[in-house]
């Protein structure tokens, strides 16, 4: 990870003889309705370390800061909306209301924050939020603060609207991340997936927490295969009509939605190249399940894949000069590599007897889903072959894994809770591992995208 600078802080020894070691991190950039308050530090957390400790933060409810308490139970969902998202981050382990001490008439500045009634129950962090709603318009102040020093390590004002304060608050959850760590949250990003809950499968949208839900389809037939545009403003799926399928192209902006392939056959699981002007799906329009590269009309530009076997689930590397899919040529569902310049196949994975659905990161790493001991579960490996790891394990089926966009979480479907399957994130390394829908029926392969709004 490229810092844009960094300081390393010296060991610092607290009254009860705990080292701590702090690093400080200038982070450049100001989001255009965030307003930046005076700051002393900030801490640098090291996401990419294998053992990285969760850090305790308190999250008490944000206080009102006008006259008239409009939307008194605003304070309590602001805090709930920050904890949650701290928590999914799996960077932070926020601490039980319950055990706060605080005496009420403390406020949010640093002045009137008793720092031992933090310290004494075990925060290292500590979030203080406040409020102010004028009707629909909502005013937010939000303060970070070192428990053991005593210092801002962040602090902004937002303007939003009442009706979007998740919106706002994930918002100022990202700038937290950032602060902390060089790199912003997943906060803003969003979820396109399979839902069963009229019956049919349909796709939804959600925020990434699993808020928001938004049913797009109503074919009331089978519909698969929801891939997000790389700049998360279209959304391409495969839907059942008659004997055949039919591509989609969804824009999510305009809400529109225009028919891109509806060939005789077969028109499944698009993936769209880096460059948002190509996509690659399996056509048998040759007899056989090949895959071929597409523009956004649905023009044909190239036979990718010519083989006996079926070739499918097609999905690109960062740079778009290579093709990760699924194959029974060896036999078996086996996931391989295309080079699109030299035109050169190899094969992927060995170990396991079915391994499906490849998804390539933004930080070049593959996830799919493979069989190896009767159950489906989550691997990562590197493109070269090496580093296999495994994401889940002991915990039923869990398949469809997809990437954030920044490549640091995995999004996949499990049906570990109650046999249906839902969608659960994790990091990237497979810990802190939760479940983000809720709705009736099942959800399905995810696709992940950052937020257009």
């Amino acid at each position: 990870m490229k810092l844009k600078s960094i300081l390393v802080s010296k060991i610092l020894f607290n009254t009860r003889g705990i080292f701590r070691i702090l690093v400080w991190i200038l982070v450049l950039g100001i989001g255009i309705i965030l307003q930046t308050e005076g700051v002393e530090g900030r801490l640098y957390i090291d996401i990419t370390s294998p053992s990285m400790r969760r850090i305790s933060v308190a999250i008490p409810d944000f206080k009102y800061l006008g006259k008239k308490n409009e939307h008194p139970d605003l304070g309590r969902e602001l805090s709930e909306i920050m904890s949650n998202d701290l928590d999914l981050s799996g960077y932070f382990k926020p601490l039980d209301k319950g055990s706060f001490i605080e005496r009420p008439e403390a406020g949010i500045t640093r002045d009137s924050i008793h720092f031992k009634d933090w310290s004494v129950i075990g925060a290292e962090l500590l979030i203080k939020g406040g409020y102010e709603c004028i009707g629909q318009q909502l005013k937010v102040v939000i303060r970070l603060f070192d428990v053991f020093s005593g210092k801002q390590l962040y602090g902004k004002r937002a303007l939003g609207i009442v009706d979007e304060s998740r919106y706002l608050i994930h918002r100022l959850g990202n700038e937290i991340i950032r602060t902390l760590t060089g790199d912003p949250g997943p906060f803003l990003t969003k979820l396109a997936f399979v839902g069963t809950s009229t019956g049919h499968k349909e796709i939804y949208l959600s925020d990434y927490d699993g808020h928001n839900l938004k049913q797009i389809t109503s074919y009331n037939t089978i519909t698969l295969s929801p891939r997000w545009s790389p700049l998360g403003e279209r959304l391409m799926y495969t839907s059942f009509r008659n004997s055949g399928t039919v591509l989609f192209m969804h824009d999510v902006l305009r809400e529109s939605v225009t028919k891109i392939s509806d060939r005789k056959g077969l028109n499944i699981a698009a993936a769209w190249r880096p460059n948002g002007k190509e996509l690659a799906l399996t056509l048998t329009i040759s007899g056989n399940p090949d895959i071929y590269l597409i523009d956004t009309t649905g023009k044909i530009l190239k036979r990718l894949t010519k083989n006996w076997g079926i070739d499918v689930s097609p999905t690109f590397s960062p740079d778009g000069k290579k093709m990760a899919f699924v194959s029974n040529r060896s036999g078996s569902p086996q996931i391989y590599i295309l080079d699109l310049v030299s035109s050169q196949v190899e094969r992927l994975t060995f170990q396991g007897n079915y391994n499906t659905s490849p998804a390539w990161s933004k930080l070049d790493r593959i996830a799919f889903a493979g069989s190896f001991d009767h159950h489906f579960d989550v691997y990562t490996i590197s493109p070269d072959g090496k580093d296999l790891r495994r994401v889940t394990q002991g915990q039923s089926n869990n398949e469809n894994p997809c990437w954030s966009p920044d490549g640091r979480y995995i999004a996949f479907s499990s049906n570990r809770a109650g046999g249906n399957y839902h969608i659960f994130i994790a990091n990237a390394n497979g810990e802190n591992q939760r479940k983000v829908t809720f709705s009736k029926g099942e959800q399905l392969s995810p696709s992940w995208a950052q937020y257009s709004k």
